[in-house]
């Protein structure tokens, strides 16, 4: 959200951001991320819940914006094992609520981050956007409820839907609670890191960066009702956890220490997406390398 929102505000668009700055991970991130955004003069910040819709409401009718960007969700698959009502409020009620609004208002353009999670136990690689999915968590589960919600919109409303599979989105700014920012930390403070499934999984691992200037370049071309779609935002290359470690070892000059752990209910051994389609319509040439963007969320 907020690589998405700075991406906006510099290209003179005037965003009005929503977030309950809940406690999954520290606030005090959030709140820093916020103090660099409120330096734009354009940048409106309201802390609400999407699951209160009378709040919500008021905020849409006033502003009336002519695309709505939903990145608001109840993440990460282990959470979603102990607390699932967190997501159905986040991830079913909330999502609802900003296309009931969207509805009511006739507010047309909707972009919305689903996940590769919705592919669930697939063994067909790399996937693509239209085979079957079978998600092995609650939280895939809740992404692949709203593109069903999101496709009876698009068909009954005449609204402009694009829906995007997010693949392990890291960079500067990142949740902490994410494999490569957790490396980080954990190579940094010299702590034991726990590496489940002894380290033997592979994912798709997608730039921040990327996705802000993928998401800025669909805002611009929104009423092109072929970009209506659904699409995998991801690198195109599945990489092995270990290989991760080596390389912020190598950037870092550290070793890091770490504790091998049993499989995770609810993961995916392995993520890997094809690209094609988003390439194909949004013309794009190439996405960052692990490497440089390794590099530069360490800097």
């Amino acid at each position: 959200g907020f690589h998405v929102v700075i991406n906006l505000l510099k290209n003179d668009y005037s965003v009005i951001g929503i977030d309950n700055h809940n406690n999954y991970y520290d606030p005090k991130i959030k709140r820093e991320r916020k103090k660099i955004l409120n330096k734009f003069k354009k940048f409106k910040f309201f802390k609400i819940d999407i699951k209160d819709k009378k709040k919500l409401f008021k905020i849409f009718k006033k502003y009336k914006p002519s695309v709505i960007i939903n990145l608001a969700a109840q993440a990460g698959v282990r959470y979603s094992f102990i607390n699932p009502q967190k997501y159905i409020d986040s991830n079913i009620t909330g999502f609802t609520n900003i296309l009931e609004i969207m509805k009511f208002l006739n507010l047309k353009n909707f972009v919305y981050a689903s996940s590769s999670s919705v592919y669930g136990d697939s063994t067909i690689f790399p996937f693509k956007e239209n085979q079957k999915l079978n998600p092995l968590n609650f939280y895939g589960q809740t992404k692949l409820m709203n593109e069903k919600i999101a496709s009876i919109y698009k068909k009954n409303f005449n609204m402009n839907i694009i829906g995007l599979r997010f693949f392990t989105i890291y960079g500067p700014f990142g949740r902490p609670d994410m494999f490569i920012p957790k490396i980080i930390d954990k190579i940094k403070k010299g702590k034991i890191m726990e590496l489940f499934n002894n380290g033997n999984h592979f994912r798709d691992f997608t730039f921040v960066g990327d996705v802000s200037k993928i998401i800025l370049k669909m805002v611009r071309n929104i009423n092109n009702k072929k970009l209506s779609e659904t699409y995998n935002l991801c690198n195109g290359q599945s990489y092995n956890i270990r290989k991760i470690i080596k390389l912020i070892e190598k950037e870092t000059h550290l070793k890091l220490k770490f504790k091998n752990k049993p499989f995770q209910m609810g993961d995916m051994i392995r993520t890997f997406g094809d690209n094609s389609r988003l390439r194909k319509k949004l013309k794009i040439k190439k996405f960052t390398s692990l490497e440089k963007g390794i590099k530069y969320t360490i800097e």
